[in-house]
C-alpha cells in the first residue's frame, strides 16, 4: 500500500498553526489510513506557514515564513487557511486562488465578509473555496443544507451558534451564577478569550448566521446589516424568571426567508420553552434547526468549536475538493446584497419584559400580559410575558417608563 500511496498523493499547505491548524495536521496523521481508503490519495502536509518559530518542533522541516514557496510549488494543490481574521488571511487566500490552488477555511469572519468574492474568484480559476468549518465547528451543516436538503426551499435557520455564550447561560441557569462569575469560569476553562467581546456581544454568532443566511438566500448578507444583541444584559434574575415560567434563555442566530425573497437575519437572546429541541444543547454544545418546505424541521447538534472537531470539518472539505476536482465550480451566493426585510412585514412574537414599573400601568400600556412571580429582582420591578407584537409596538408601548430588558419568546 505504501508504494501506491506515494504514487497517488496530494500536497497541502496549512496557513496558521494554532488550535485549528495543528488539529488539521493531527487528524491527517491520526486517521491517514482511513483517509486513504476514502480518497484513494495520500494527503501530505508539505508546508506550514506561521508567524511563530517552529524550528524546535516536529514541524520544522515543512515550516515557512513566506507564502511564495507555497504558491510556486506545483505539488501543492490545496491550501488550508486557519489564520483567522481578515488580514492577512484575505490577501493570502486571494493569492492562493489566483495561483490555481483550492482553499479550505475555518475563518468565519473572512467568509462572512468576503466569501462571495472569494467563491467567484475560485470559480474563475477552476478551483474550490470551501468553508464547512466556518460555522458550527465539527457539526456537518453547510454541506447537508446545500446537498441533502437541496430539494427544499429553506424557510428558516435558527440556532445556538456560539459555545461560549451557551456555556455561560447554562451555568447561569443550573446554578444561578451571575453573568460575571459565569464568564470568569468560562475564561478559566479556556472556553472564553481574555477579551470575550466577540462572543458575549453576539459578534461571533452574527458572522455565522450571515454565512447561513447567505447560503440559503443566494445573496450576500453582510454582518453590518444584521441587528446583533449579545448576552451582557442577561441577569440571574432573568434566568430565574424564565425558569419559573418553564423557559430557558438561549442566544440565537435566526435567518427567515420571506415570501418575496427578502431575508430577515438577527442575533439576540430568546426565551425558549424548556422542551424545545434546541434546549438540549447545553455547556459548549451548538444546535441548529433548519426548516425546509418539504422536510420540515431538521436539527444538527454537536461540538461547535475546538481543535479536533473543527479540524474534522476542515479535513472533510479537503476530501470534498478531491472528489470534485474535475467538476464545474458553483458559487454558493453572489456578491449582490440580500434584500432587507420590508417594514410592511414586521416580525411578531411574545416578549419577556423586566422593568421597574407599576403592574397596572403595564396592563394599560401592553394589554393582555402574564406577570411572573418575583425571582430576586428589585423591589419595584415587574417581570411579565406579553401578547404577540412587533418590536416597534413594544418600544412605543414602553416609551417613557424608563430602562427595561426585553427578549423575544420563541414558540412554534
Amino acid at each position: 500500500m505504501k508504494q501506491s500511496m506515494e504514487k497517488n498523493s496530494v500536497g497541502i499547505a496549512i496557513l496558521g498553526f494554532g488550535v485549528v491548524g495543528s488539529g488539521v495536521a493531527q487528524v491527517l496523521e491520526k486517521n491517514r489510513e482511513q483517509i486513504w481508503r476514502k480518497a484513494s490519495t495520500w494527503i501530505e502536509v508539505k508546508y506550514i506557514l506561521d508567524v511563530k518559530d517552529l524550528s524546535a518542533t516536529p514541524c520544522a522541516a515543512c515550516a515557512v515564513r513566506d507564502l511564495d514557496p507555497i504558491l510556486t510549488d506545483s505539488r501543492v494543490d490545496i491550501v488550508v487557511e486557519t489564520i483567522g481574521g481578515v488580514e492577512p488571511a484575505l490577501e493570502y487566500t486571494r493569492r492562493a486562488l489566483a495561483a490555481g490552488k483550492s482553499v479550505v477555511t475555518s475563518n468565519k469572519e473572512l467568509v462572512a465578509e468576503h466569501g462571495a468574492q472569494l467563491m467567484k474568484l475560485a470559480q474563475e480559476k477552476g478551483v474550490s473555496y470551501l468553508y464547512e468549518a466556518s460555522v458550527a465547528g465539527g457539526i456537518p451543516l453547510l454541506h447537508p443544507i446545500k446537498q441533502c436538503l437541496g430539494a427544499n426551499c429553506i424557510q428558516e435557520v435558527r440556532g445556538i451558534l456560539n459555545g461560549t455564550t451557551n456555556y455561560i447561560l447554562t451555568r447561569m441557569f443550573r446554578d444561578r451564577l451571575p453573568f460575571g462569575d459565569a464568564l470568569f469560569e468560562a475564561q478559566t476553562k479556556g472556553y472564553a478569550e481574555a477579551d470575550p467581546t466577540a462572543d458575549v456581544e453576539g459578534i461571533d454568532a452574527c458572522r455565522k448566521i450571515c454565512i447561513l443566511a447567505s447560503l440559503v438566500s443566494g445573496a450576500h448578507v453582510a454582518p453590518a446589516s444584521v441587528p446583533c444583541e449579545g448576552i451582557r444584559s442577561v441577569t440571574a434574575a432573568d434566568v430565574a424568571y424564565a425558569a419559573s415560567a418553564g423557559y430557558k434563555i438561549k442566544l440565537l442566530g435566526r435567518a427567515l426567508m420571506e415570501e418575496d425573497g427578502r431575508i430577515r437575519a438577527y442575533v439576540a437572546p430568546h426565551l425558549l420553552p424548556s422542551e424545545d429541541p434546541l434546549c438540549c444543547a447545553e455547556d459548549v454544545f451548538n444546535a441548529v434547526v433548519v426548516r425546509g418546505d418539504a422536510v420540515g424541521d431538521v436539527m444538527f447538534y454537536g461540538r461547535g468549536a475546538g481543535s479536533l472537531p473543527t479540524a474534522s470539518a476542515v479535513v472533510s472539505d479537503i476530501l470534498e475538493v478531491l472528489r470534485e476536482k474535475d467538476m464545474p465550480k458553483d458559487v454558493d451566493w453572489t456578491v449582490t446584497p440580500a434584500k432587507e426585510p420590508s417594514a410592511n412585514t414586521p416580525l411578531l412574537s411574545r416578549w419577556y419584559i423586566r422593568i421597574p414599573s407599576d403592574p397596572e400601568q403595564l396592563r394599560q400600556k401592553l394589554g393582555q400580559v402574564t406577570f411572573l412571580s418575583r425571582q430576586g429582582g428589585g423591589p419595584e420591578e415587574s417581570a411579565l410575558l406579553t401578547e404577540e407584537m412587533d418590536a416597534k409596538r413594544l418600544q412605543q408601548s414602553l416609551s417613557g417608563l424608563g430602562s427595561y430588558t426585553a427578549f423575544r419568546v420563541l414558540e412554534d
